[in-house]
């Protein structure tokens, strides 16, 4: 083989050598790009996976929120619906208060018209009962029985002060039935020691103890009877609370027989 042929061989060859590899070269890259591109393609869809599991967990997050929000709002709205029922119960009661109330006051007005002729009947029976009794005290009860008038004809007193005040009277009267009293009193015009047992009697002794006496319900008039000295002068210390409570004499008005 001549050397020129030889040199073409060789060229040849070089030049399928430089072929192939520039065809491997290009093979390389092909699969090199391809490699690239399905790792990008990978990459990507990673992170389009973690975007949407971002987006699922945000939106899972909304959800649970408005869920809550949502709980909260029913709680709200229950709680709510009871208390209307509740104010609705209070609305009624407190109308059917007004209504007892407007009807106890029309019954007021209707008992206070009723009221007053039986309080003056009260007082005027009351006036009449002092008259007839036994004379202790005058001065004293005709004033209590003059204040009870000049009471009933005043319009800023309520008719509950009026009823009070004489109910109140009427206890006063009722106590001395029930106690033993002295005070200083007249007889005449004598100034005299009063000794008032009860409504049983009412006897009388003058300051120096020469006289003694009673009242006499026949007779409605003051009786001297000094048999009853020694009583008299024991149920004034009795009365002063200076001796001790005892039996004592006094002059008993005599039964009679019923008409």
């Amino acid at each position: 083989m001549s050397e020129s042929l030889f040199r073409a061989a060789m060229l040849k060859r070089s030049g399928w050598a430089v072929a192939g590899l520039l065809a491997s070269s290009i093979a390389i890259a092909q699969s090199t790009a391809t490699l690239t591109r399905a790792v990008n393609e990978q990459v990507g869809a990673e992170q389009a996976a973690q975007q949407t599991q971002s987006r699922v967990e945000q939106l899972d997050d909304e959800t649970r929120q408005a869920v809550a929000e949502y709980r909260a709002t029913i709680q709200e709205t229950e709680s709510l619906r009871r208390y209307n029922q509740q104010l609705e119960q209070t609305i009624k009661s407190q109308l059917e208060e007004m209504q007892t109330m407007q009807r106890q006051i029309g019954e007021i007005e209707t008992t206070a018209r009723e009221i007053v002729p039986f309080l003056q009947k009260m007082l005027a029976t009351l006036e009449e009962f002092v008259k007839l009794d036994m004379p202790f005290l005058p001065e004293e009860r005709a004033k209590r029985i003059q204040d009870l008038k000049d009471m009933m004809a005043r319009a800023d007193v309520a008719i509950a002060e009026k009823f009070r005040r004489i109910v109140e009277a009427y206890q006063v009267e009722m106590e001395y039935g029930r106690t033993l009293e002295t005070y200083q009193g007249k007889v005449g015009d004598r100034t005299v020691d009063m000794l008032r047992v009860g409504r049983v009697a009412l006897m009388y002794q003058t300051l120096d103890g020469a006289e003694t006496g009673y009242w006499d319900v026949d007779k409605q008039d003051w009786v001297e009877d000094n048999d009853y000295r020694d009583a008299v002068a024991a149920g004034l210390k009795i009365a002063r609370k200076q001796a001790a409570p005892d039996l004592l004499v006094v002059p008993v008005r005599a039964p009679k027989e019923a008409k």
